[in-house]
């Protein structure tokens, strides 16, 4: 059975990618823990002075430098709390996110080809492009954003990026080409 390869390494695939999740939280969660504690403080800090209408605790009005000062310190804190964020939403919008989706494409696309009576050279193809367009596309975000790999990072920012999604878009037209042709609702054995 030709769909076999392919749900095979939906599933393997799936496991890598749902890995992710773990590596974020092992590897960025510390320093985004940290930043916004760091936010938290500055901001319950100003939040707290400006409450008090800007009078410190021996109830002298406070300077409009230490006020810029303590609303700058927010400011700042804040901004650093976003940028610790930023590989975290790096990972899950990219190759987490796209290769979970993949595997579970290829695990769909391995069902529908054992239903498929069509030619073993077209169904070779449809599951051969799908591979292929998985590993391009969320395999190249996950070898450049998750593992910081030079050359990935290249590739990802190069044209030819663009193969791994147009792939699995031509796997999606291959595969609807040929349930018109050829699907059977019994298992087809190759």
């Amino acid at each position: 059975m030709i769909g076999k390869k392919n749900i095979a390494f939906g599933f393997l695939y799936l496991v890598l990618t749902a890995s992710l999740g773990p590596y974020m939280i092992v590897t960025q969660f510390p320093a985004v823990a940290q930043a916004g504690a760091i936010r938290q403080a500055k901001l319950s800090t100003l939040q707290q002075e400006a409450s008090n209408g800007f009078v410190d605790n021996e109830l002298n009005t406070m300077t409009p430098k230490q006020i810029a000062e303590a609303n700058t310190g927010a400011i700042l804190a804040l901004s650093a709390s976003l940028n610790a964020e930023a590989p975290i939403d790096a990972i899950k919008g990219g190759p987490h996110a796209h290769g979970n989706l993949e595997s579970l494409l290829n695990i769909a696309a391995g069902l529908v080809l054992c239903f498929l009576a069509i030619p073993v050279w077209f169904k070779q193809t449809i599951s051969w492009v799908f591979i292929a367009g998985a590993l391009m596309h969320s395999g190249m975000l996950y070898m450049s954003v998750a593992l910081k790999w030079h050359w990935a990072e290249v590739w990802a920012s190069s044209p030819f990026a663009a193969v791994g999604p147009l792939l699995v878009l031509a796997g999606f037209a291959l595969i609807g080409i040929a349930t018109i042709i050829g699907f059977r609702g019994e298992l087809v054995r190759d």
